[in-house]
């Protein structure tokens, strides 16, 4: 939940139900967490996944001391970094993630990767993701891939011709 609340606070999305209390609701469509940054996290891959519990701890820390400091009571029923209003998370996002935050290395990296969750879903299989309708890659108008599968640019990517086909290609689109 704290990770969760973490991530919507990088990329916030829309509630999942009323009584959600890790993803805030301040946007109406769907954010890092829908778009599977606490899976990517979890993935032995991008090695955080060890520390996630301690990550969690660190920041429930961090955001009772966030609380001590201004007089905010938080409610006991979710850890605290949840029970933060969202203003106030993304306050204490801000604070972990300044230049001279001892811990920034560790903040950066984890709203990296909710980032990348979002942005371009390392996770998943680009075609499956879109089809699946990844919130990410459907708010960016990522291109859909042809009937077979495949990504083609007939009208260019870039909406226009970057250079002349070099003379010697193939039909195929292969350096002879």
């Amino acid at each position: 939940m704290v990770i969760e609340a973490f991530a919507d606070t990088i990329i916030p999305g829309e509630k999942r139900t009323p009584d959600d209390r890790a993803i805030a609701g301040v946007d109406s469509d769907g954010g890092s967490v829908a778009a599977g940054a606490v899976e990517l996290l979890e993935l032995p891959a991008g090695g955080l996944a060890p520390a996630l519990e301690s990550i969690a701890v660190s920041l429930n820390i961090h955001a009772e001391d966030y609380a001590r400091d201004r007089g905010l009571s938080l409610d006991t029923d979710v850890p605290p970094f949840v029970a933060l209003p969202f203003t106030d998370r993304t306050a204490l996002v801000q604070q972990l993630t300044q230049p001279d935050h001892p811990e920034k290395q560790l903040w950066v990296g984890l709203a990296l990767f909710c980032n990348m969750a979002y942005d371009s879903a390392p996770h998943l299989h680009t075609a499956e993701a879109i089809a699946a309708g990844h919130p990410g890659l459907l708010a960016m108008r990522y291109a859909t891939p042809g009937a077979d599968g495949l990504w083609r640019f007939p009208d260019f990517s870039y909406g226009r011709q970057l250079a002349d086909l070099h003379p010697n290609t193939t039909t195929t689109g292969s350096p002879s």
